[in-house]
């Protein structure tokens, strides 16, 4: 049995390792991204096509995947002259696996059905080193008859799919998703921090919350490795998750959910006060400086 060729437009942090776990799953690809770099480095692979636009690479795959930093750039991909829709064939499944706005996306599937394609939501979490083993999270969101049509697609590069619902609740959820992941980090930053300050060794407290109740992924798999080490580069933006949680809060339409307000409210004056191209992680130094205690 032959494997369908995979369009794949997003290189980036994410994108190149999902785009080689499929390589290694054995499908062919056919790639699109503006960092030209990116695309001439992945296309050294002979079973690695390079597109000159998305247009070109709806021509060559049925199966096309986004992933892309949001969905104002995915409208973009899919919408410009030279986009996927310009040239999409009837039948085809565009997989938007960004962090997208659910509204967006659910405009785009409807979008998507007048040029005779799909348009599904599978958005994940598991961050950079999960996407380099194939073993993210993968949220759908789509007909049962789409994600029988994709699901061997994702589990190329997840090891969990899970059907959320119809369109654009995927992504709902994965901004939920990150919204929980956010307030666990603050919290734990904030109890680190404090801890500190009375006299507590701090990778003594990662120890025994990751023993405790107070366990969570940040506990897990951030303070120690990314946080007390001083490197700061888990490798995913701070303003992407900014991002995702105006997202999640977008949901609360009465604006009731205060603790997720005062979230946002933080990680966004984190944003602005240390700039573009910080790290998630870089959140303990606005923290860490607003107690006046120091970190690595």
């Amino acid at each position: 049995m032959t494997t369908p060729t995979i369009g794949f437009i997003g290189l980036g942090s994410m994108g190149k390792p999902m785009a080689q776990c499929l390589l290694q799953a054995g499908y062919s690809l056919a790639v699109y991204d503006t960092n030209a770099q990116a695309v001439a480095t992945l296309a050294q692979n002979e079973r690695v096509s390079a597109a000159a636009t998305p247009a070109d690479v709806a021509k060559r795959a049925s199966i096309i995947i986004t992933m892309l930093p949001t969905s104002a750039i995915v409208e973009q991909v899919l919408r410009g002259s030279d986009g996927v829709f310009s040239a999409v064939q009837p039948g085809s499944i565009i997989v938007e696996m960004s962090s997208g706005v659910p509204a967006a996306t659910r405009a785009l599937a409807q979008e998507a059905q007048g040029h005779g394609a799909a348009l599904v939501d599978a958005p994940v979490s598991g961050g950079v080193s999960r996407a380099n083993t194939g073993d993210l999270s993968i949220m759908f969101g789509g007909t049962d008859a789409s994600l029988s049509i994709v699901e061997p697609v994702l589990r190329a590069m997840g090891s969990s799919v899970v059907r959320t619902g119809e369109v654009g609740s995927a992504h709902a959820m994965k901004a939920l998703n990150n919204l929980v992941s956010a307030g666990g980090f603050l919290i734990g930053i904030e109890a680190i921090l404090m801890g500190k300050r009375f006299g507590l060794d701090t990778e003594v407290m990662v120890d025994v919350l990751n023993a405790s109740t107070g366990m969570n992924n940040s506990t897990q798999k951030k303070f120690k490795q990314f946080v007390l080490s001083g490197k700061y580069n888990a490798g995913f933006g701070l303003e992407l998750m900014v991002k995702d949680l105006g997202i999640a809060l977008g949901l609360d339409e009465n604006h009731t959910a205060e603790f997720s307000q005062l979230c946002l409210k933080t990680w966004r004056a984190a944003a602005e006060s240390l700039g573009k191209g910080a790290d998630h992680t870089e959140l303990a130094k606005f923290i860490a400086q607003r107690c006046d205690v120091t970190l690595p």
